[in-house]
């Protein structure tokens, strides 16, 4: 049995450290940005950061990791990067949105992520195409401690697979926001700049799109979705009112003349109701999602003793996000409406989706609380290298590509078959297969005394289980044929 190592398994390890010792110890590369290319989808271009390093680079930088269990296999995980190829000039990922030119799609979301003049700037100066500001209202915010809570990623400390939160809007007093948003404007011409307002009355809601517009901001994002409002009449209380959508949404866009984005809440069951009365209100496009409700239980996230419900985000709502702006995209009544999407986006392959369901710009909160604002480098240049890969040269290409495979439960197709097939030379018979389809599919796997799984035809009925939970990939998928009457 070939000894198998899987260096995306070995990238995900890694701790991604600020200032990676690894990368001052090698000398000739830059080990550490080498492994969070890999770590963020773009392991093909990985081996660019350590092409001039010899073992005794690697070695020397496996030797400074600083790994809380054992040490990243630096030198194992790089040697088996493949050659970068070259691609020529990459495509430039320039769109519009809401008629306003971006130089890429990635935008930073409204949350604690931007709350200041400096945090921004660092961000536009790392690569980001702009920002959907921390939200702005007249009234007096007070937070709580702690106020986050995470769910860590197969029990792995620092790395979330879902993130909550009980955050509310700026604690800034609103002049000193949109001062904030002057000056990021002046300063950054070129980057998008969006005010993320909420307010409580339609006298608000109109001096706050007021103020935004006053102060130079490209956009006006209405937040009628933040799931932890202390004031009763705001945040997704909004949201699940297709009235209050109406209403507010034309008093602003009669208030100003820049482009006016309201943003859904996921607690509700179809979004595509308050978007429609957000269509007909003259939205010029709809921002989605916001946060889920939801509840943690761990002790050390309660407030003097108490808990509560608040919002979560990270990558595990992103199939959730991905489905509500699926359903918005596919109404008829919608049709040409625009969409920013958010949920659960880490890598260029999650902003990807959000794009091939109608996104024209992606809103990215949780990855960047988490990781900072250079995973900007690999979303960009994952992206680039797609598009270039299948010779698509604007981005406009994209939005909404995959909408025409998207069908009704009724209308897929129920005669044909597809079944699993196990690859000898990758499988090290572990049994979880057989395990699996035994107790949660089919009984269709059997596991003989050499730890072999065979997958038995009579049985099997294509629903691939076996393959989605096999450690190595060893199954994969055979050929669409016509089920056996």
């Amino acid at each position: 049995m070939k000894y198998q190592f899987n260096i995306l398994e070995e990238a995900g390890r890694c701790l991604l450290c600020n200032d990676a010792p690894c990368s001052k110890a090698c000398g000739n590369g830059d080990p550490a940005r080498a492994l969070r290319a890999v770590r963020f989808g773009n392991d093909a271009m990985a081996k660019q950061w350590v092409a001039n390093c010899d073992e005794e680079d690697l070695t020397r930088a496996q030797e400074a990791c600083i790994h809380y269990d054992r040490p990243i296999r630096i030198a194992e995980t790089l040697r088996q990067l493949p050659e970068v190829e070259p691609c020529g000039e990459l495509p430039s990922l320039a769109i519009d949105f809401c008629g306003i030119p971006c130089e890429n799609p990635f935008f930073l979301a409204s949350s604690s992520i931007c709350t200041n003049y400096e945090m921004v700037a660092r961000a536009f100066e790392a690569g980001w195409a702009g920002v959907f500001y921390k939200t702005i209202c007249l009234d007096d915010i007070v937070e709580v401690s702690p106020r986050f809570d995470a769910i860590p990623r197969d029990g792995v400390r620092g790395d979330f697979g879902a993130f909550r939160n009980m955050e509310q809007l700026s604690e800034n007093p609103a002049e000193v926001d949109f001062d904030i948003l002057a000056r990021l404007k002046r300063d950054y011409p070129s980057k998008v700049v969006v005010a993320s307002i909420m307010g409580n009355t339609e006298e608000q809601w109109i001096e706050l799109a007021k103020m935004a517009e006053a102060a130079g901001v490209d956009a006006i994002e209405l937040n009628f979705s933040c799931p932890q409002m202390r004031i009763a009449g705001m945040g997704s209380d909004v949201g699940q009112d297709s009235e209050l959508v109406l209403f507010y949404t034309a008093y602003v866009k009669r208030s100003v003349s820049i482009p006016v984005i309201p943003k859904m809440t996921p607690n509700i069951t179809h979004m595509s109701q308050p978007a429609i009365a957000a269509y007909f209100a003259n939205a010029d496009a709809i921002s989605a999602i916001n946060t889920i409700k939801s509840v943690t239980m761990s002790d050390d996230a309660g407030i003097a003793g108490q808990k509560t419900v608040s919002g979560l985000s990270g990558r595990a709502v992103k199939p959730i996000a991905l489905r509500f702006i699926l359903e918005m995209a596919q109404n008829k009544i919608l049709k040409g409406m625009q969409y920013s999407g958010i949920g659960g986006i880490e890598t260029w392959r999650d902003a990807l989706e959000f794009i091939q369901l109608g996104c024209s710009n992606v809103q990215v909160c949780t990855a960047v609380m988490q990781y900072g604002y250079r995973i900007i480098d690999d979303l960009i240049l994952g992206l680039q290298h797609y598009m270039a890969s299948r010779g698509v040269s604007s981005l406009d290409a994209l939005v909404g590509e995959q909408l025409q495979y998207f069908v009704r439960p009724s209308d897929l197709d129920r005669t044909t078959v597809v079944y699993p097939m196990i690859d000898r030379e990758r499988c090290i018979g572990c049994g979880r297969c057989y395990v699996s389809c035994t107790d949660g599919g089919h009984q269709a796997i059997t596991f003989d005394e050499a730890r072999t799984p065979h997958i038995v035809g009579t049985k099997c009925v294509g629903c691939h289980l076996c393959r989605l939970v096999c450690p190595t990939g060893a199954i994969g998928i055979a050929k669409r044929i016509p089920k056996h009457k």
